[in-house]
């Protein structure tokens, strides 16, 4: 009674009186009865800034939709991609049109009472308060006005409203204003944004993604291995730095390290140019080379800078594997087992040879020193990403918005797999002597990678933690991972495809049985699996062979789709976004996205295809979602409060 008392006593100082509190209850109320808001999904967007905009920007197809609905036949087809377009790119689009229009004034008052009609759409489904909370400061009360006037069918408010759109126009404010309410637009489409993972790598815009999603309304992430991999570099993990800058030099992605981050080549080129001067290092050349991405004159230099890198990570990791016997990795210390004077390496049992013989940083008799300049050059590239601060920036962002998995509306959502025995049983990790499985081993791992980041500098908390990350992005029982080996080695220097292969753990052939993502749902607390599902990234779906997202009768969906352009050829497509909203599940379908600068001089949008995964026959109020179980709780709290000062237990 104490306890509840006191706690009662703190609600009292927000609602100090019987009128104040009845009022909130009335609120909430109100609030359980509006249609849930609608969660956008996506997943692997490896660096593509470019198409995941658009996707915001278009709510993944449902502006489109809105404008359609709203306008139907009263305008013409090219009117409502104009539209659209100036929705998704205001900047872009008013620029272009000032330069054609010959009664621009006239232009804005339509344009203008067409953008407040969608407003009023996309609006319809929230509170005032909420909305009104969204409005940018400067227009607020204009906007107000607008959406509540609007709906009003009186020749006076007619009169009023374009009373209202004139001034706009007349005292040169119009640009500002369309601007303003085409962000609100893109802002109420989307009530809640999920990012399943991999925002990093591949692609040359990850740090333009990160700076979105820091100023983003409402999202959260489940970390992928991309991610937890730069995540572990700027934390500090000397292994984790030279994946990293392995990864940005097989795809030439100079943008993110440089623009985006700061991070200083200058030492590792200076060195590469010197300690392989006779080195041609032709099969280190980027995947992307012939794309024209790299000037012609770099691609040498990037060459040698990627194999450098690629022989200091062998070095690097090998110190972990012998640090952490625990992980169980020895089988990737491979340089020891190469026979330098008849370039070939025997592994289990058989010699192969080597696609390259130059190792000119490699002592045959002790292979995994590192050269005086290697740990120098390492120190100086690590030093690097953890003073970055952009980087300190966006890590802080996903380590508060960030976890290994989220359960959300009876979804559960994360990348990668859940580890599992053949006989389809939770597989465990030890980590520090004890054993994990299923959700203890996510909840662990997720203390872990925090330790990396946020313990005491040189702690035996913070450096665990870092090797930890680095097993997390290449060990066997890893969920964001789950192969039995990350086959860097073979890849690079063997042409052997049998030896290249990784086998991937028994989650991804048993996660198409129904029963399997079942017992998972449960392990992770939700137990009416009957409208409940597991939303997975991590693998590529290759719907250009006919492979389904929408799996184990529907219990798992998988979508990635390939918004990173190196996987498009295998997908057929250009990504994913699934979208739950009052009526139910819709997964939406991209076609690949040409460009920011098409899509806004010649409207092309990307065309995307929706298929429905899941219709109810009642829609979803706001009292059918975890946040309507809070808000319950919250009115029977403040029922209690009524109930104290009524009897005047508080006063």
């Amino acid at each position: 009674m104490k306890r509840d008392l006191k706690y009662l006593q703190l609600l009292a100082k927000s609602f100090p009186t019987i009128q104040a509190a009845s009022t909130e209850i009335i609120n909430l109320e109100a609030i359980l009865n509006l249609p849930k808001g609608t969660e956008h999904f996506v997943t692997d967007l490896h660096g593509e800034h470019e198409a995941f905009q658009h996707v915001l920007r278009n709510a993944s197809g449902t502006v489109k939709r809105k404008v359609e609905e709203i306008f139907g036949h009263t305008l013409r087809d090219s009117e409502k991609r104009d539209l659209c377009t100036l929705i998704y790119y205001p900047e872009g689009k008013l620029k272009i049109v000032k330069q054609v229009e010959t009664d621009i004034d006239e232009w804005y008052k339509v344009e203008l009472m067409r953008l407040v009609r969608v407003c009023s759409n996309v609006s319809s489904k929230y509170t005032r308060s909420k909305v009104r909370k969204a409005l940018p400061k400067e227009y607020a009360y204009i906007i107000e006005e607008l959406l509540h006037e609007s709906k009003g069918e009186e020749a006076n408010k007619h009169h009023y409203i374009m009373a209202i759109v004139e001034t706009i126009v007349s005292t040169g404010r119009a640009d500002h204003f369309i601007i303003a309410i085409c962000r609100l637009i893109q802002r109420l489409t989307i009530d809640s944004l999920h990012i399943i993972g991999d925002i990093y790598d591949r692609g040359p815009g990850a740090h333009i993604i990160m700076d979105t999603l820091c100023e983003y309304h409402d999202f959260d992430i489940q970390w992928g291995n991309h991610d937890l991999v730069w995540m572990g570099a700027a934390a500090g993990s000397p292994s984790c730095v030279a994946n990293v800058l392995r990864m940005c030099f097989r795809y030439a992605n100079f943008v993110t390290l440089e623009e985006g981050y700061g991070i200083n080549l200058l030492p590792l080129a200076t060195y590469v140019m010197e300690a392989y001067k006779d080195d041609p290092c032709t099969i280190f050349y980027p995947k992307n080379s012939d794309e024209g991405i790299v000037d012609p004159k770099q691609l040498n230099l990037c060459a040698k800078m990627h194999k450098a890198i690629t022989i200091m990570q062998f070095k690097l990791e090998h110190q972990i594997i012998e640090r952490r016997k625990e992980f169980c990795m020895e089988d990737r210390n491979l340089l020891h087992l190469i026979d330098f004077e008849k370039g070939t390496v025997r592994i289990d049992g058989k010699e192969y040879e080597l696609r390259d013989k130059l190792f000119p940083t490699v002592d045959p008799k002790d292979p995994y020193r590192l050269t005086p300049e290697e740990a120098t050059i390492i120190e100086q590239l690590t030093r690097s990403f953890t003073s970055s601060a952009r980087l300190a920036r966006h890590m802080d962002c996903i380590y508060s918005h960030g976890a290994m998995y989220l359960v959300r509306n009876n979804n559960l959502l994360y990348h990668g797999s859940v580890p599992l025995n053949e006989d389809g049983s939770f597989k465990s990790l030890t980590i520090n002597g004890k054993a994990y499985a299923g959700k203890e081993l996510f909840d662990r791992v997720d203390q872990l990678v925090r330790n990396a980041y946020y313990s005491e500098l040189n702690s035996a908390s913070k450096l665990y933690g870092q090797d930890f990350i680095w097993y997390l992005w290449c060990g066997p029982v890893s969920p964001p991972f789950d192969k039995n080996r990350m086959a860097t080695f073979e890849r690079y220097l063997l042409s052997d495809k049998e030896v290249q292969k990784e086998h991937k753990g028994n989650y991804y052939h048993l996660k198409n049985r129904k029963d399997i993502c079942e017992m998972i749902l449960r392990e992770f607390g939700i137990e009416d699996t009957e409208h409940a599902h597991i939303i997975n990234g991590h693998i590529p779906v290759k719907t250009i062979q006919g492979e389904n997202p929408i799996k184990a009768e529907g219990k798992l969906l998988v979508i990635d789709g390939g918004y990173s352009k190196a996987y498009q050829k295998e997908t057929g497509i250009g990504g994913y976004t699934l979208v739950y909203n009052s009526y139910g599940l819709k997964l939406v379908q991209h076609e690949p996205f040409e460009s920011r600068q098409k899509a806004i001089e010649q409207g092309i949008d990307i065309i995307s295809e929706t298929k429905v995964v899941e219709s109810l026959d009642q829609r979803i109020l706001v009292r059918d979602t975890d946040n309507g179980k809070r808000l319950i709780e919250q009115i029977e709290d403040l029922k209690e409060l009524l109930v104290a000062y009524r009897k005047g237990v508080i006063r």
